[in-house]
C-alpha cells in the first residue's frame, strides 16, 4: 500500500485515511477499550505511516483527546502517523442537556462546540487543537471544516459576504502556518462541494475532501468536471462519507440523518439500495467494496477516508481499497440505472 503524494508538499499518505468520528461518539458512546482496539486495528493493517482525519467538532473535542491519548499509549512515534484537522469548531462548556451544535447525533460527551471561523478564530482552534492531542502528535494537513455550512447560516447576501471574508481570512491565518513550517498541507472539506469549488478560486489549496458528493450513488457530471480540473492544478483530492454516513451498506442515517421509507425521496434512496444490493448479490460482491472502488475511479482521487465504530471492520476497510471489481458488474449497475450511463471512469 504505497503513499500517494499530496502535490508538492513532500507529505504522502495511504490510500485510505481512518475518520475518527466514532471517537468522539458519533451514534453511539464507545468504551475506551474499543477506540484503543479501533487505532490498533489502523495502526496494525497499514505500514506508515498510518493517517488520521479528525476535528475539534467530533465530539467537541472528545475525538482529538481520544486520538492523541491512544496513539500515546500505543507507543506510536509520531513521524509513523500524518493527523488532518480540520478546523473551525472551537470547544465550549455544555451548558444544556445535549449539545446545541449537532443534535441527536453524538452521545455521552461533557462538552458542546461552537462555530470559530476568522482568522484569529482558526488560529484558535488550532492551537486548542494541539492541546487535545497533548502535544506529541501535531497536524501535518488543516482545513477549515464545514465552510459550506458557516454559509448557510447567512441571513442574507451582505451576511453572506461577511462569512465568506471570514473564511477567507481563515485560509490566510492557515497560508501562515504553512509557510511557517507549522502545518505541511492546507485544504478544505465540505459536503457542499460547491462551496469547495468557491473557495477554491480564492486561495491556494494543496489538498480537498469531498463528503457525500462523489459516490457510487450521486456523481453529478458538473462535480466530476471540476474534480478533473484540480486534478490538472495538482490539488490532490480526498473523497470521504462515500457511504452516505452508512445507507449505502445498510444503515438508517443518509448524510447523518436518519430517514425511513416516508416520502416520495425517501423511497426512492431505499429502492435503489435494494437493486444496488441485487447486483451485489448476484456477482458476491460486498456493498462497501463497490462504493469504495467507484469513489476511487475519478483522477487526482489520493484517498478515501473511512470510517468505523468497529475494530473488525479496520481490515476489510482497508482491503476494499485495493478489491477487484469485475467489469460486469459495473456495465449491469449502469443498465439498471443505478450509475449515470455517460459516467467516464469505469
Amino acid at each position: 500500500m504505497e503513499g500517494r503524494s499530496i502535490g508538492k508538499t513532500g507529505i504522502s499518505i495511504p490510500p485510505v485515511i481512518f475518520g475518527t468520528s466514532a471517537l468522539g461518539n458519533l451514534y453511539s458512546a464507545l468504551s475506551d477499550e474499543t477506540k484503543t482496539e479501533i487505532i490498533k486495528e489502523c495502526l496494525l493493517n497499514v505500514p506508515g505511516p498510518v493517517a488520521f482525519d479528525t476535528a475539534g467538532k467530533y465530539g467537541a473535542g472528545l475525538a482529538l483527546e481520544k486520538l492523541g491519548d491512544i496513539l500515546c499509549r500505543l507507543n506510536a512515534e509520531p513521524e509513523d502517523v500524518i493527523i488532518s484537522n480540520k478546523l473551525g469548531w472551537l470547544r465550549t462548556p455544555l451548558l444544556t442537556a445535549e449539545p446545541a451544535f449537532e443534535k441527536g447525533i453524538w452521545f455521552g460527551i461533557k462538552n458542546d462546540a461552537r462555530q470559530n471561523i476568522s482568522y484569529d478564530g482558526i488560529l484558535e482552534c488550532w492551537e486548542q487543537g494541539n492541546r487535545l492531542l497533548g502535544g506529541k502528535y501535531k497536524p501535518g494537513l488543516v482545513s477549515v471544516h464545514d465552510p459550506d455550512e458557516f454559509l448557510a447560516a447567512s441571513r442574507d447576501q451582505r451576511d453572506f459576504n461577511i462569512h465568506l471574508n471570514n473564511i477567507l481570512d481563515a485560509y490566510k491565518a492557515l497560508d501562515n502556518l504553512r509557510s511557517e513550517g507549522e502545518v505541511k498541507a492546507v485544504g478544505i472539506g465540505a459536503k457542499n462541494w460547491k462551496t469547495i469549488q468557491l473557495i477554491a478560486g480564492e486561495t491556494r489549496l494543496d489538498w480537498v475532501m469531498f463528503a457525500n458528493s462523489m459516490t457510487i450513488y450521486r456523481h453529478p457530471e458538473d462535480l466530476l468536471v471540476f474534480m478533473g480540473k484540480l486534478h490538472s492544478m495538482g490539488i490532490a483530492i480526498i473523497n470521504s462519507a462515500v457511504f452516505h454516513a452508512g445507507f449505502l451498506t445498510g444503515g438508517d442515517y443518509f448524510d447523518y440523518v436518519r430517514i425511513k421509507p416516508d416520502s416520495e425521496e425517501n423511497k426512492a434512496k431505499f429502492r435503489w439500495r435494494e437493486d444496488f444490493f441485487a447486483v451485489c448479490r448476484k456477482y458476491n460482491i460486498v456493498p462497501a467494496d463497490a462504493c469504495v472502488q467507484f469513489a476511487i475511479t475519478p483522477p487526482g482521487v489520493v484517498s478515501i477516508s473511512l470510517n468505523t465504530s468497529d475494530p473488525g471492520r479496520v481490515k476489510s476497510n482497508v482491503e476494499s481499497v485495493e478489491r477487484q471489481i469485475p467489469v460486469e458488474f459495473w456495465r449491469e449497475m449502469i443498465s439498471n440505472g443505478l450509475i449515470d450511463g455517460d459516467y467516464p471512469y469505469l
